[in-house]
């Protein structure tokens, strides 16, 4: 699943998401260490039912980050990446996923949560809103 959200990203993208080669292996490392972490939010969507092997359906990655010391917020929780496999889109996936985060960051004790949504990424956008997120700061890119 990373490998085909760093491959959606990068087609919308490429200067931005330009993923050294197999971006997936090196961030399997990274999502271990977050499963065990107690300020980190991991959520599995399984699509599994009785009696067959185990199906994900999708997954969403949120960490604690601490604030640059001049803001009066210290840390606050980020979403880095919500998938839904294609099969599995438009059942409210990922919005479930998002509440559940949202819970999971306001039982630990943040005060705020924050986001990226690639420009173009429509669906994803809507997604956020409908769970309450607002627009904030526009991310702008020049290549040199």
């Amino acid at each position: 699943m990373v490998a085909k959200e760093c491959a959606f990203h990068e087609r919308l993208d490429p200067a931005k998401y330009g993923f050294r080669p197999d971006p997936a292996e090196m961030y399997d490392g990274w999502l271990r260490a977050q499963a065990t972490n107690s300020k980190s939010v991991f959520l599995v969507a399984d699509a599994t039912t009785p009696g067959e092997a185990g199906r994900l359906a999708g997954f969403l990655i949120g960490t604690v980050v601490k604030e640059i010391p001049i803001y009066r917020i210290v840390e606050f929780g980020f979403i880095h990446d919500v998938w839904v496999e294609e099969d599995y889109r438009h059942e409210g996936l990922a919005r479930q996923m998002v509440t559940l985060a949202i819970e999971r960051f306001r039982e630990i004790g943040m005060k705020q949560i924050r986001l990226d949504v690639i420009h173009g990424n429509d669906a994803a956008r809507g997604v956020f809103q409908t769970c309450g997120f607002r627009p904030s700061a526009t991310e702008m890119l020049i290549e040199l």
